[in-house]
């Protein structure tokens, strides 16, 4: 017989996350002493200076130099955490009968709406 005739069990409908590239460590925040940045700088002063950046920051970073002919500097991490975008906090328009913002002392509704 077949078993599609016979109930064997719930069907687990949910998809395994971490096949598609989830993070499932919440907690794993990049630039802190457990997870540090993973830095490749080419020359000795970039190298201080991205320290310097990374001091700036308050992060941690193991930088390592690659001195070969065709090295490649890798930043972009730390790029990506330093040009993290801040959150918009825009100013709430005052009601109609509250005083209004422009100070005349009128109320809203009467001077600027």
């Amino acid at each position: 017989m077949s078993d599609k005739f016979f109930f064997n069990g719930r069907q687990d409908a949910r998809q395994n996350h971490t096949n598609h590239g989830y993070q499932t460590k919440a907690a794993a925040k990049t630039g802190s002493k457990k997870y540090p940045l993973q830095l490749v700088v080419t020359n000795d002063e970039r190298k201080q200076e991205v320290e310097r950046l990374v001091a700036e920051a308050d992060l941690y970073a193991e930088i390592t130099l690659d001195t070969t002919a065709n090295g490649v500097e890798s930043i972009a991490e730390l790029t990506a955490l330093l040009n993290k975008a801040s959150t918009l906090v825009l100013d709430k328009t005052p009601a109609r009968n509250d005083p209004c913002h422009c100070g005349s002392g009128n109320k809203y509704k009467k001077c600027c709406a």
